[in-house]
C-alpha cells in the first residue's frame, strides 16, 4: 500500500484532471454511427496534444488508447472500425493517461439514444450509484472490505443485479495498477486498513443477469456470460479522514452527455 506524498498527490491530480477532460472530449463525439477507431484516434490525439501518453496503449499488449465496451461487453473492448455505436446502446469507455510520470484512470458508461431498454438503464443507474456508495467508504480507518460491501450490498441485495467478481479496482499512482486491489464485494471490517494519502481507483462493474463473465477470442474483450447488459463507472479517490477526495470528475462529461436518470446517492 503506497501512501503518496503531497508532491505525488499533486502530480496524480493533474493526470486525473486530464483523463477526465479526455472523457469529456469523447462525450462530444459519441453518437450513432461513430466507430471505435474514430473514438480511439480522437482520444490519442487529445491525450498527446496535452503532453501525455495513453496509459493503455501497449499495456500488456493492448492495441489501443481506450477500452470501448458495448452493451453486454463488460470491459477491455477493443475500439475497432467494425465496432459501431448504435441507438439505444450502453457505451462504456475506459481511459488511462500518463502525465509527467503519473497515471490518470477513469471510466464512464454513456447511454446512447432516447428509447433505451429499461433494463440497460437500470443497470447503468445502479452501477453509477454503487460507485458513490463505494466512494463514501474510502475514508481512513475503514477497511477495503467496507468499500466492497457497500457496492455489493446495494447492487445485489437492494437492486437484484450482479457485481462482477473477476475484475477489481486498484491502487494507482506512478503505475496503472498498484496495491491494494479494491474488489467490488467484501465483508465489513475485513481487508487492509485504509490510510490517508492512499490513492485508489474504485470501479464497479455490474451485470444484469449473472456475475459470470467470459473472454472473447480477441483475448481482451470480457463479456457477461449470458450476454445480459453490463455497465462500468470508475473514479480515482484519495483516502482522507472523514470524507474521501474524488479527483476525477464526471461534471464536464455530463454537460455534453446528460444522464437520463436521477443521480441520487
Amino acid at each position: 500500500m503506497i501512501i503518496k506524498s503531497p508532491e505525488e498527490e499533486q502530480g496524480i491530480k493533474e493526470a486525473a484532471k486530464l483523463v477526465s477532460k479526455t472523457l469529456a472530449h469523447l462525450a462530444q463525439l459519441i453518437k450513432p454511427g461513430i466507430t471505435g477507431d474514430q473514438l480511439d484516434k480522437a482520444a490519442f490525439e487529445f491525450i498527446t496534444d496535452h503532453g501525455a501518453i495513453p496509459a493503455f496503449k501497449g499495456y500488456k499488449g493492448f492495441p489501443a488508447s481506450i477500452c470501448l465496451s458495448l452493451d453486454h461487453e463488460v470491459v477491455h473492448g477493443i475500439p475497432t472500425r467494425n465496432k459501431v455505436i448504435k441507438e439505444n446502446m450502453l457505451v462504456s469507455v475506459d481511459v488511462g493517461v500518463i502525465l509527467n510520470g503519473f497515471v490518470g484512470d477513469c471510466a464512464y458508461t454513456f447511454i446512447v439514444g432516447e428509447n433505451v431498454d429499461p433494463l440497460k438503464l437500470a443497470v447503468a443507474q445502479t452501477t453509477y450509484e454503487a460507485l458513490q456508495r463505494g466512494i463514501s467508504n474510502a475514508v481512513s480507518g475503514n477497511r477495503i472490505g467496507d468499500i466492497g460491501f457497500a457496492i455489493e450490498d446495494f447492487v445485489e441485495r437492494e437492486k437484484g443485479f450482479y457485481v462482477v467478481r473477476d475484475l477489481v479496482g486498484h491502487g494507482v499512482g506512478k503505475s496503472l495498477h498498484e496495491d491494494p486491489q479494491v474488489p467490488n464485494y467484501g465483508r465489513r471490517g475485513h481487508g487492509k486498513t485504509l490510510k490517508e494519502g492512499l490513492v485508489i481507483a474504485i470501479e464497479p462493474m455490474v451485470n444484469a443477469g449473472t456475475r459470470a463473465v467470459r473472454v472473447l477470442p480477441d483475448r481482451w474483450t470480457i463479456i457477461s456470460a449470458d450476454k445480459s447488459p453490463s455497465a462500468h463507472y470508475e473514479h480515482m479517490v484519495i483516502v482522507r479522514k472523514g470524507k474521501p477526495e474524488v479527483i476525477t470528475s464526471f461534471e464536464e462529461i455530463e454537460k455534453n452527455f446528460p444522464v437520463p436518470f436521477s443521480k441520487s446517492n
